[in-house]
């Protein structure tokens, strides 16, 4: 038996290499094979048991289904053409403006993000953009496809269901009703969307000039069926809403990612045997008690950039169990702003733009971590502190 002070720090130490190899993919390997692999390593070397990893697993339960209810959706939608169809009219409609094409990009981005989740946005919006803006003959698509990286984070919390780490932050049992939600991250998810848009348009304005050369875009047929799939979507989206579960989901999903989300339940629930959800949580209280506003803003802030080293779905998931164990409403609500909105820093930050910059790559583009960062420090930080500020005044 490893001794308790050797154990917990093998534990961060296998936690922390998994993780850098889920972010960093080295040899190009899955994501999920650093997280199962640091997982097995725990459980080969004794550092956990078997029954903590399958406690691990079993409490993302309503992250598997959220995760494969909306793969479905979204793969359903993207065959039938919907998000080719959405993309195309927003073209259409642009009549030639870069800056008018911009915002219905960004406007079709914010429905999706709310409706389907984030990495709906990165995965099947992303390339649906970069088709439209071919068919029209844009020189620079590039700052039309920035706009599915940053919405899809900043939109991440207008609903419990636009992103999964929402599911994380807040468990089945915790997750706020409806209109709590609403009335909690409503006006502060307003802000973190128009101040999103506004600081990437002046990060884009020089390439906003160039001229869209084709003002006439065909506009494809919406079949009957891709109208039945956005009826779908509707539909399903209330009954997500209201916490309830899609009864079947077989088929096209992505179950490498569902393997990637179990995997880090299990490093994290390895990392909570340690002692640091409690630790956290205390220290979290003491500040709560002393000072609640300004420990929420740091707690929001701290998450924020934290999630740019860990990514942020680990994050979330640490700062779960702090949530469940200690903070109050108006800290926890900080905490998930800096756990949905904190990754549009930097490219590793979140599934949503990993997946966005794999989609990049498909189209023959390239987006460094070194620019990404620069145009992600000038939008997410306003957005952040006026996000996180619109909180602490109405919470």
């Amino acid at each position: 038996m490893i001794p308790g002070a050797t154990a917990e720090a093998a534990i961060w130490c296998v936690a922390g290499l998994a993780t850098a190899g889920v972010i960093a993919r080295p040899y190009r390997w899955p994501e999920a094979v650093w997280a199962l692999g640091g997982a097995m390593v725990l459980l080969a070397f004794g550092l956990i048991s078997w029954e903590t990893a399958w406690r691990g697993v079993g409490q993302g339960l309503d992250v598997y289904l959220f995760l494969a209810g909306m793969m479905l959706l979204s793969a359903v939608a993207q065959q039938e053409g919907l998000f080719d169809w959405a993309a195309a009219m927003a073209t259409a409609h642009a009549r030639g403006s870069p800056a008018r094409l911009f915002t219905l990009v960004f406007m079709v981005g914010v429905a999706v993000t709310m409706f389907l989740s984030n990495d709906a946005t990165a995965v099947v919006l992303t390339p649906a953009v970069y088709a439209a803006t071919r068919a029209a003959r844009v020189s620079n698509p590039l700052p039309y496809l920035l706009v599915c990286a940053f919405i899809a984070n900043a939109a991440s919390f207008v609903l419990p269901i636009s992103n999964p780490a929402n599911l994380v932050v807040f468990s089945a049992g915790e997750m706020p009703p409806l209109l709590d939600w609403l009335a909690l991250f409503g006006l502060a998810s307003l802000v973190a969307i128009a101040t999103t848009y506004a600081m990437l348009r002046l990060t884009q304005h020089r390439a906003l000039a160039a001229e869209i050369l084709a003002r006439e875009v065909e506009e494809p047929h919406l079949s009957f069926s891709a109208k039945l799939a956005a009826a779908g979507i509707a539909a399903t989206a209330l009954v997500l809403i209201e916490r309830k579960h899609p009864a079947t989901v077989v088929r096209a999903i992505s179950w490498d990612v569902l393997l990637l989300v179990a995997g880090l339940f299990v490093l994290v629930e390895a990392l909570n045997q340690t002692g640091l959800a409690s630790t956290l949580a205390e220290a979290l209280q003491r500040g709560a008690d002393a000072a609640p506003g300004w420990t929420a803003a740091a707690a929001g802030v701290l998450v924020a950039f934290g999630s740019n080293l860990t990514n942020n779905l680990p994050a979330g998931l640490i700062a779960a169990g702090v949530v469940q164990a200690a903070a109050p409403d108006k800290v926890a609500g900080a905490i998930l702003i800096g756990v949905d909105l904190g990754p549009n820093l930097s490219i590793t930050g979140s599934l949503a733009t990993i997946l966005w910059l794999t989609a990049l790559r498909r189209a023959g583009l390239h987006m460094g971590a070194r620019q990404f960062l620069g145009r992600g420090s000038v939008v997410m930080i306003p957005a952040l502190v006026l996000s996180l500020a619109t909180l602490l005044l109405i919470a």
